[in-house]
């Protein structure tokens, strides 16, 4: 188990975390190119900046329906360099845009194209690891969002002081970025493969074994068919709607630092090449609380717990932002890095839903909403701060600290949700003359060797509320 293990963390997380870096650097560049100059140079006026920031979640939304069947549907060797060449041509594009109107199209395909990343790392996470290995997992992927941040301040602040007569600073950044991503695609499909059963770096008992040791996630671990009574269970279960409250109010405060978190750096450091560097403290700050968030909760095994622990200091970040004075600029940058806090909870929740979902296309469904939700945040998020509130944003500041708060409760709902499901569980193995409590192996540090008679079924296509042996995590 432990060599399988190693292998598909060479090849599959490598890929994870190396194209999920490149969507979240392509995606918070924008910020970074309004320092140096981008409205001005485009002719952005009023809250076209915000729209711009908008329309990419926008298409995200939109794409979400389209995005859950593709990923059911096509292999997932195809599916992802097709979207990684998709938005890296998107975002070498945006280079050449002079208009409001060239940006705003742009942004649209970036969007579009990055639509199913969430929900695809997300299945393909689920398929290939244990239940008590995936919230590690998707720290690793999802905590790039740290990594890209200190490298989009790092690149901006060296490509910036290039001096050139044909090409803006932002337009350097923008082509960097986006040529950087278009040569990653074919490096995908080299690498990628479909799924356990078919990876051409294991041997044959190798794969063999791989199926076994998933075979206590009760999860899945693939299917090409598109199952409908999956999608409509998805659609009558109250979980859902939690998982998807959870992403619209996370995601407004991560769009809010993404796409305003530069300017309000340079509200705080007139400097355009100091503001920039600035912000590599919160992607470090960023990466560092993902990866122990994620720690925690796979050592306690409790993740509703520590995501409450994660709001705390979002929640003083906000306060702080709202209550000092712009000339306290040490006390406001430490507020402003608080903030970073709220990153250690995507991927928490991200392994939380997939580790509460079986059926291939129930995850499928369930992950494209989820960031159906995350493009709503991201919409709304940057719409909250107009360019007339800078430079303190206080109505944009109030109202995510609201946010927050209510995510705290929706967080303990959902707890208290998943232990009702739980005892719903036990009254049907009860009722099926099985014993009412069992041990869930799959959350074990280590590989656990289980009977397989009477779940060989399991392990493939049933889902969460079909199995009577399923148990929820909290």
């Amino acid at each position: 188990s432990e060599r399988i293990l190693r292998r598909t963390d060479s090849v599959i997380l490598v890929i994870l975390v190396w194209v999920y870096f490149l969507q979240i650097l392509d995606k918070s560049v924008l910020g970074y190119g309004s320092i140096f100059g981008l409205q001005k140079d485009t002719g952005l006026k009023g809250n076209q900046y915000s729209l711009v920031g908008s329309i990419a979640p926008i298409a995200q939304l939109a794409w979400q329906p389209f995005s859950s069947i593709l990923i059911v549907k096509v292999p997932h060797r195809v599916l992802m360099p097709a979207m990684v060449l998709g938005w890296g041509i998107a975002q070498t594009s945006m280079a050449a845009c002079h208009s409001y109107h060239g940006l705003l199209a742009t942004r649209f395909f970036l969007g579009l194209f990055e639509g199913g990343c969430l929900p695809l790392f997300s299945i393909i996470t689920n398929q290939w690891y244990r239940r008590a290995e995936q919230p590690i997992r998707v720290a690793a992927w999802y905590g790039t969002n740290g990594l890209a941040t200190i490298f989009a301040s790092a690149v901006s602040y060296g490509l910036g002081h290039i001096k050139s007569e044909a090409l803006h600073s932002w337009q350097i950044i923008f082509l960097f970025v986006g040529l950087v991503t278009i040569i990653t695609a074919p490096f995908v499909y080299w690498k990628l493969d479909n799924g356990v059963t078919s990876a051409r770096f294991l041997t044959e008992t190798e794969r063999s074994q791989a199926v076994e040791r998933l075979r206590a996630n009760q999860t899945g671990i693939g299917s090409s068919k598109f199952e409908w009574d999956q999608a409509i269970e998805v659609f009558l279960e109250p979980k859902t709607y939690l998982w998807v409250v959870m992403s619209l109010l996370l995601n407004v405060g991560a769009s809010v630092t993404n796409t305003f978190g530069p300017l309000i750096l340079n509200t705080l450091i007139k400097d355009k090449y100091k503001a920039s560097l600035l912000n590599m403290p919160f992607g470090a700050v960023q990466f560092i609380i993902i990866i122990i968030a994620s720690y925690a909760a796979q050592k306690a095994k409790l993740k509703s717990a520590v995501l409450v622990v994660l709001v705390i200091p979002v929640v003083a970040g906000l306060a702080m932002l709202y209550a000092l004075p712009r000339s306290q600029v040490a006390a406001c940058l430490g507020g402003y890095y608080l903030l970073a806090f709220l990153f250690g909870s995507n991927p928490l929740i991200v392994s939380w839903i997939v580790g509460n979902t079986a059926g291939t296309t129930k995850k499928s469904i369930i992950m494209s909403l989820y960031n159906a939700g995350s493009s709503a945040g991201n919409i709304i998020g940057p719409l909250l701060f107009n360019a007339a509130d800078a430079p303190n944003y206080h109505p944009g500041l109030r109202s995510v600290l609201g946010i927050f708060i209510a995510l705290a409760a929706v967080i303990l709902i959902q707890l208290a949700n998943l232990m009702f499901l739980n005892k719903l569980q036990s009254k049907k193995r009860v009722a099926n003359g099985k014993a009412a409590v069992i041990h869930d192996v799959s959350m074990e540090d280590h590989y656990v060797d289980i009977d397989t008679e009477g779940v060989g079924e399991h392990a493939f296509d049933l889902t969460d509320r079909k199995n009577d042996e399923f148990v929820y995590i909290y």
